[in-house]
């Protein structure tokens, strides 16, 4: 089994920072892309950012956090951060880490979700 466990969520200001983590954890061979996605009430869930493992670290951003937002990992660690600058209030959401696993060498990869964590933007 595989766990997704976030933390760093809270209440800021705009113009605050937060920073997310997010830890996986379990029956983990390989992990080949890591990311953040957002749900604001009464929205669909969307691509906040992702990166790929590896030493590539290839990353990915959603418009609307492009230079605000940075996406990092520790692959030795198996967990993925999001530094998020300069909130806006429409960035208040619960943000939830993704990832994708391979549980064991030949196995398919498996698409992980965490339980998210709030992130609330006073203006």
């Amino acid at each position: 089994q595989v766990q997704l466990v976030e933390s760093g969520g809270g209440l800021v200001q705009a113009g605050g920072s937060l920073r997310l983590s997010c830890a996986a954890s379990g029956n983990i061979f390989s992990i080949t892309l890591m990311g953040w996605y957002r749900q604001a009430p009464g929205k669909q869930r969307e691509l906040v950012a992702w990166i790929t493992s590896g030493g590539s670290g290839s990353t990915n951003y959603a418009d609307s956090v492009k230079g605000r937002f940075t996406i990092s990992g520790d692959n030795a660690k198996n967990t993925v951060y999001l530094q998020m600058n300069s909130l806006k209030s429409e960035d208040t959401a619960v943000y939830y880490c993704n990832a994708n696993i391979r549980s064991r060498s030949g196995d398919y990869l498996t698409n992980y979700w965490g339980q998210g964590t709030q992130v609330t933007v006073s203006s």
